[in-house]
Parts: C-alpha cells; sequence; structure tokens
C-alpha cells in the first residue's frame, strides 16, 4: 500500500504570511462536551483534521447529530447535538487511533450513569496513564473497573460534588473532571488544576451552555453542578503550537512569516525562547504577530518543558530542530513525557550533533543540515523534521506523515505560500 511522505527541498528563507487554524487541543474536549447536553452546541474555526474525524465518529457511536458547515471565516464548522447516549461503549478500534477519546469517559457517566471506554492509543510518545481521570471520577462517587482492556465507570444515581487533588497536572484529566463535575450534584473542587489555555477555552464553552465555574487560569477551578445544560455556539481558539511550529519555520531558515490570528498572550514562553535564539517578534495584538530572523546564526538556548505558562513540551521537538543549527551548545530537559526524543535518530542522519542523556538532549550547533530520509514518529516529531528538511541542503523526505495529519490542517499549502519547495508523495 502507498503512503503519503512529505519531500522538502530545503535552502529557501520563508517569507510571507499564514492564517493560524483553530487548535486541535482545544477542539477536541470542546467537541466531547457536545454528551453532557441534549441541547446543540455549534463550535466554529475548528481545524480539518484527521483526530476531528476521529473523535466526530466516536461521538455518532454515542448517538451525537452532527452538521457539518462553513463558518464566516471558511473554516470547518460543526453543530452536535445528543438527544440521548444511545451506546455507552467506545470501542478499542476508535479509540486506539487517538488518546483524547477518553474524553468521552467524564460526560457520558455524567450525564447517562454509566461508560466503558477502552483504553486510549494516539502518539508513542511514552506512558500516559489515566489514572488521574479515573482517581477524579472516584472522587465524584463514580465506581471504576477496569476489564479487558476497558475502564468500566458506574454511577447510576449521578455524580456527586467532591474535592478532586490532582497530584500531578494533567490536562486531560483536568478536562475530563471539568465537563463531568457540571452536571454532578453540589459543589466541585479541582486542586492543582492544569491552567493550559485550552482549558480556560473549554470552560468558556461550558459557561455559554449554562455550567457554573469559576477560578479560570488558575489551578484551583470551583464548579457548582447544573441539571441541565443549554444550546450555545462557541469558536474554537487559536493554535498556539501551530503558532509556534510556524515561527520556528520562519527563524530557522532565516526569514519573516505574519502569522495571522496567533495570539501571543498565550505563547509567551515559546516567543521567550525564539527571542532569545535571536529572532526579531511584533506583537500585532488581536492581529497576531510577526516573527524574522535575520542576523547571524541561531543563539543557543537552555529549555525545560513545563505545564503552561512554562515551555510546552508540544514544541519541545521543533526547538530541538531549530538549536541544531545554533551557534554553540545547548541543552533541551523534557520532564513531561519520558520517550519524546524519538526525532533524535532521525535529526541526527540530517547531520545534527545531539547526545540523550536521561531526560536531558546536549546538542551542539552544526553550520550546515542535509537532506536526507526521515521518519516521523509522532505528531510533533513530525513538524520537527518538516522544519529542519526547510533549513537543510538538498532534500528531505519525511515519512509516515499520517501523524502530520492529526495535527496540522494544510501544512503543505501554507509553507508552500511562505516559498518553500514542499510536496506530498506516494512512496
Amino acid at each position: 500500500m502507498a503512503l503519503d511522505a512529505i519531500q522538502i527541498r530545503g535552502g529557501n528563507p520563508l517569507r510571507g504570511s499564514i492564517q493560524i487554524s483553530g487548535a486541535k487541543n482545544a477542539a477536541l474536549p470542546l467537541m466531547a462536551a457536545t454528551l453532557l447536553s441534549d441541547a446543540p452546541l455549534t463550535l466554529t474555526n475548528l481545524p480539518r483534521l484527521a483526530d476531528i474525524g476521529t473523535l466526530t465518529s466516536l461521538l455518532a457511536q454515542h448517538g451525537t447529530e452532527v452538521t457539518e458547515g462553513v463558518d464566516a471565516n471558511g473554516s470547518l464548522q460543526l453543530t452536535l447535538r445528543t438527544p440521548r447516549i444511545t451506546e455507552i461503549l467506545a470501542p478499542y478500534d476508535i479509540v486506539r487511533k487517538m488518546r483524547a477519546s477518553i474524553l468521552v469517559l467524564g460526560p457520558i457517566v455524567a450525564r447517562h450513569g454509566e461508560a466503558k471506554v477502552s483504553l486510549p492509543g494516539g502518539c508513542a510518545i511514552g506512558n500516559r496513564p489515566i489514572d488521574l481521570h479515573l482517581k477524579g471520577l472516584k472522587d465524584l462517587g463514580a465506581d471504576i473497573i477496569l476489564e479487558d482492556g476497558y475502564v468500566h465507570a458506574k454511577a447510576p444515581n449521578g455524580l456527586v460534588g467532591g474535592v478532586v487533588n490532582f497530584p500531578i497536572v494533567s490536562v486531560g484529566a483536568t478536562e475530563n473532571i471539568l465537563m463531568a463535575a457540571c452536571l454532578a450534584r453540589g459543589t466541585t473542587i479541582i486542586e492543582n488544576a492544569a491552567r493550559e489555555p485550552e482549558i480556560a477555552d473549554l470552560a468558556y464553552c461550558l459557561m455559554a451552555m449554562g455550567a457554573q465555574i469559576d477560578g479560570l487560569g488558575t489551578d484551583r477551578l470551583v464548579i457548582e453542578g447544573v441539571t441541565s445544560l443549554r444550546p450555545a455556539t462557541h469558536a474554537v481558539m487559536p493554535d498556539r503550537i501551530e503558532a509556534g511550529s510556524y515561527a520556528v519555520a520562519a527563524a530557522i531558515t532565516g526569514g519573516k512569516i505574519t502569522l495571522h490570528g496567533a495570539r501571543p498572550d498565550i505563547m509567551l514562553a515559546t516567543l521567550d525562547v525564539l527571542r532569545n535564539a535571536g529572532a526579531e517578534i511584533t506583537d500585532h495584538g488581536a492581529e497576531g504577530l510577526t516573527i524574522a530572523h535575520s542576523t547571524g546564526r541561531i543563539r543557543g538556548i537552555d529549555v525545560v518543558t513545563q505545564p503552561f505558562p512554562g515551555f510546552p513540551t508540544d514544541m519541545q521537538a521543533q526547538v530541538m530542530a531549530l538549536m541544531t543549527l545554533c551557534d554553540s551548545a545547548c541543552m533541551i530537559t523534557e520532564t513531561i513525557f519520558e520517550n519524546r526524543f524519538m526525532h533524535v535518530p532521525e535529526l541526527t542522519r540530517m547531520g545534527a550533533d545531539i547526545t540523550v542523556h536521561g531526560s536531558s538532549a546536549m546538542i551542539r550547533g552544526v553550520r550546515q543540515l542535509t537532506g536526507a530520509p526521515v521518519m516521523a514518529t509522532d505528531l510533533r516529531a513530525s513538524m520537527g523534521l518538516v522544519l529542519a528538511g526547510l533549513a537543510a541542503t538538498g532534500t528531505t523526505t519525511v515519512n509516515r506523515v499520517y501523524h502530520l495529519d492529526r495535527g496540522y490542517e494544510r501544512l503543505e499549502d501554507k509553507l508552500r505560500a511562505c516559498g518553500a519547495d514542499i510536496e506530498r508523495i506516494k512512496t
């Protein structure tokens, strides 16, 4: 069977503008929120991505009616309505494709009193257990059984508000429990909640649906349960990881790109790294930002991934690609996922000088990368390899780009419009 690959002839400074799409990591929990109510939920500014299609299929399995359209800006619009939960089972053959499928667990238990969800799949970037999701549901009164690769959660009399104190920060668990708590009886307090902007985006949507939530943007969320939710319309926030990735594209090629719709206020850690590496950044406020790198080599910067507002793990591979061309040596330390350096051997095939010691990678900058056939291992690693290819001499072929299709809308079109020599081929 022929598989898609992306072929890049590098060396062109990228110049132009790119429209930033809606955020995948915000869109998926927003879509799952439809399971909480029989009222319609209309989402605008959705990205056209494989993961959106996967979750649409999963929601349909549970009884969601989906009406597809186009919003005023030409982006995907979905109106989701779930008159009733027709199926409590989220099967392995759908869930294995995408880890975010676990986000249906909380809403179905909260509304229907029972859910059975396959243990999830997704990118192979390390052990991402769902124990915090299950802990949170137990704290709200659910009975949990793990059997035959499935999570079977029951709360036949409904969930009851309680205190959920996460021992470590978890974005997905915070989202799952936030949604479930909206229909729980009484008050739920989530301590050590994740503070990512995508969680605030979910909370704003839930509040538009009638949920009562305090503490947005903090690590302590307080939710007063309600008996039902109402119709709502919500625009998905812009994708800060897509914007960061294209910002690196401008820097690594010595170009200049304006990112329309990007929100600098939610990208501060990424922009700080790029600025310290020598990039020039112009903040256009609500209109977006412009990033350029025109003088000398990239400056080597040490980077440590952290939960928001720290430097995002989802930008680690892209910044590593940038640092391969730095003027010195630097260290990138990954604190979120233990297996997120699988792009290192592929970058070294292109001439990078990288040594991994446990959770840290020592990078000694080289003057030039050279095109090579490389293999994508996960979504963000794929983008890191594309960025390296844009800066390399010769031709780079990135194989297994189905990972990219999960998280980047119209990648080749957007880069080509800025002068990249890039095309999708069959291998």
